[in-house]
């Protein structure tokens, strides 16, 4: 009897994608397992690739680009296990990490999804492993330097878990790599079909905590996320907008319509303050206008301008997708 499905959804990932099952087949769990990849119509070889290199890895091709949540639950529709292991592509298990995983989510009755340690390509934390629910504040206040200088506030969810040395219970978990039982995600009727990318795996941990269980952050299960290797590929307003977009629908679904509403204000009040700071450290410390200048106004000027209602999204197909402001 198989007891872990590793889901893996695809997009224009097919190199991350490589490594990621090499790092599994190094690293392999100690019960019987199998690995279901889902390309979610991207069309970028990854099929002849596991036909060729990782045969035993079962394959489903989405004919369009259905979205990071309705892949993944295409595969737990055709897992066979007990236990669904959910990985991004752009990620790398460590040595003992899917068994770590697997043994926090059943060691606890409680548990309803356990998040792994995900660290950066550097090796160092990343901190998005483990989050606070999201809230208009906690998103429009989400500064660097703020969630350094404050690392144990509550706004950002990571107090208590980032020295933790066993499994502890948090809001919610990055879902870049979390394990639950095949019958929660059925119960929940897997992510919801109305976020196309992004914000899906915080409305899954809010369901969770709604059916009496916990999320965990295990701390011993290192994953190593090379972190926007799906994204990448895409255009980079296109993926801002749609992070927005995600996180006002997780408002309005989990919240009501004035919580969407307050969110949607204060991302244009933060994106000002942040092109006006940006803005001021530029005249004072440059003297000619540098490319990582110009990308970061740009960004935060997308992010005011869909504040204000004047972004235009065209779907992703298997060209980048792209997204309109006027």
């Amino acid at each position: 009897m198989i007891e872990v499905s590793i889901i893996i959804v695809n997009w224009r990932s097919r190199e991350y994608l490589r490594a990621c099952l090499e790092s599994i087949f190094m690293n392999p769990p100690s019960v019987s397992w199998e690995i279901i990849v889902v390309d979610g119509g991207s069309f970028d070889g990854c099929g002849e690739m596991l036909a060729e290199r990782f045969p035993k890895v079962r394959f489903v091709q989405s004919i369009e680009n259905i979205g990071f949540g309705q892949c993944n639950n295409l595969a737990a529709d055709v897992a066979r296990a007990p236990v669904l292991v959910l990985l991004n592509p752009d990620t790398e298990v460590r040595a003992g990490a899917l068994d770590l995983l697997v043994a926090a989510l059943r060691g606890s009755a409680d548990a309803g999804v356990v998040g792994a340690r995900l660290l950066n390509s550097d090796g160092s934390l990343q901190t998005c492993c483990v989050r606070a629910l999201p809230t208009p504040w906690n998103r429009a206040l989400a500064f660097e330097c703020l969630s350094g200088l404050f690392v144990n506030s509550r706004l950002w969810g990571m107090q208590g878990a980032r020295h933790a040395t066993s499994p502890v219970a948090v809001e919610a978990v990055s879902g870049a790599c979390m394990a639950l039982r095949a019958s929660v995600f059925k119960r929940l009727k897997g992510f919801d079909p109305r976020y196309f990318m992004y914000g899906e795996d915080m409305d899954l941990c809010m369901r969770v905590a709604r059916l009496g269980l916990k999320v965990y952050h295990a701390p011993a299960a290192v994953v190593v996320h090379h972190g926007g290797g799906s994204s990448r590929t895409q255009a980079d307003q296109y993926g801002t907008i749609m992070a927005r977009i995600s996180a006002e629908t997780y408002m309005m679904l989990n919240h009501g319509r004035w919580t969407a509403l307050q969110y949607r204000v204060l991302q244009g009040v933060s994106a000002l303050a942040r092109i006006l700071l940006v803005l001021a450290v530029y005249a004072v410390w440059f003297s000619r206008w540098h490319d990582s200048v110009r990308s970061t106004v740009s960004k935060w000027w997308f992010v005011l301008m869909w504040s204000l209602g004047k972004c235009r999204m065209h779907p992703p197909t298997c060209n980048n997708g792209r997204t309109a402001c006027s």
